[in-house]
């Protein structure tokens, strides 16, 4: 009895350590789970439990985006630490707010403009406003139109994303005159998601299925035929003529996905655009990031620098949560479990300590001399 008793408390033991040690994981998990693929939770959740593991992580990504002259992202994970109450020290804070005004200085801006509206690439907000200011204007839109097309008229490798953004670009920039700015983010949107193509800034799972909605979007024979004689010189003629060849009803999922890309852009900035279309892997994905940039704002291009996708849905750690929580759960089915056999053998060794105690009595009150017995003895003996 006394080593089945014993067996039941180390077992009590060992499974209360072990849950006490499983518990704050199986939580974690739990609440990850339960949020699903809300981003903006999950962000939340993924942030508090690495800086509960790790306070310094923040500070080390700031040096670190500092080092190769990423004043922008540097910005974006001090507004993470502010919001977080995780302190910084004052000399890094200086060296961000010097390398965000450097980065602002009016000639460093009004060069990346002139850069974006001839070039029409653009890696932030003042490249973006002259590439946008230039699509606005449809001549970015013709030139990129222009250049791919002649490509396909001539049999050389097209990229079809590029023409197709381009082309509807022109039928949206159309749209945004006359809605007075109504359709201002798609046509920001198409402008992000154009850029990011040129400079390989939008995962291979996006850009295969954007390119699929390109093609659907354009009439190869017509465009053919409109940029056999198309000119930058004429662009009025090239605008009839490439409009001509949009298809415009089949453009509904690329829009979409153009007004959440430009949603993006509002709310985190240029590079926080680019950076969710180098995570996201379908439409579903920027939905999500667009939902996460309105949330956070600021805080968008930091928290994707450090969870990536992660930080849009559950990814590959769906079943390390629930390791966790089948775990906990073991451990728990292991207290009741001990809990239950400790309280058997106590109750055991209570009940044959009490029957002993009985057996006891009752041999003592047979084996002690009636009180008639007792007498007769007496008189004989006098």
């Amino acid at each position: 009895m006394r080593l089945q008793l014993g067996v039941a408390k180390l077992c009590l033991a060992i499974s209360a350590v072990a849950l006490v040690a499983a518990w704050p994981h199986a939580r974690h998990g739990a609440a990850m789970l339960a949020a699903g693929d809300d981003p903006v939770r999950l962000s939340e959740l993924q942030i508090a439990e690495a800086l509960r593991q790790d306070r310094g992580m923040i500070e080390r990504q700031i040096e670190a985006a500092l080092a190769v002259g990423d004043a922008d992202l540097a910005r974006s994970l001090v507004e993470l630490a502010d919001a977080h109450q995780v302190a910084l020290a004052e000399p890094l804070t200086r060296r961000v707010a010097d390398a965000v005004a450097a980065e602002r200085a009016p000639a460093q801006v009004a060069s990346r403009f002139a850069t974006g509206l001839v070039t029409g690439q653009a890696d932030d907000l003042a490249g973006l406003s002259g590439t946008m200011a230039g699509d606005l204007f449809v001549f970015g839109d013709i030139r990129d139109v222009i250049r791919e097309g002649k490509h396909l008229a001539s049999g050389e490798a097209a990229d079809h994303l590029v023409l197709g953004l381009a082309a509807a670009g022109i039928a949206v920039t159309a749209a945004t005159y006359v809605s007075i700015g109504a359709a201002a983010p798609a046509r920001a949107g198409l402008t992000l998601v154009k850029d990011a193509r040129k400079v390989g800034r939008i995962s291979e799972g996006l850009a295969t299925w954007a390119g699929r909605s390109a093609r659907d979007i354009v009439d190869t024979p017509a465009l053919r035929r409109a940029v056999a004689d198309a000119s930058l010189l004429r662009p009025a003629k090239t605008l009839d003529a490439v409009k001509a060849a949009v298809r415009t009803d089949k453009a509904g999922g690329l829009l979409r996905l153009a007004k959440n890309v430009g949603r993006i852009g509002d709310k985190a900035g240029t590079r926080g655009a680019f950076d969710a279309l180098k995570v996201a892997e379908s439409p579903k994905d920027v939905a999500r990031a667009a939902k996460l940039a309105e949330a956070k704002g600021g805080q968008t291009r930091a928290i994707i620098k450090l969870f990536g996708r992660g930080a849009l849905l559950l990814t590959a750690g769906t079943w390390n949560f629930a390791s966790w929580i089948f775990s906990a759960l073991l451990m728990l089915i292991g207290v009741v479990t001990s809990l239950k056999a400790g309280t058997e053998r106590l109750t055991q060794r209570w009940l044959d300590r009490r029957k002993r105690k009985a057996a006891k009595r009752v041999l003592a009150a047979e084996t002690q001399p009636q009180p008639s017995v007792r007498a007769a003895s007496a008189a004989v003996e006098a």
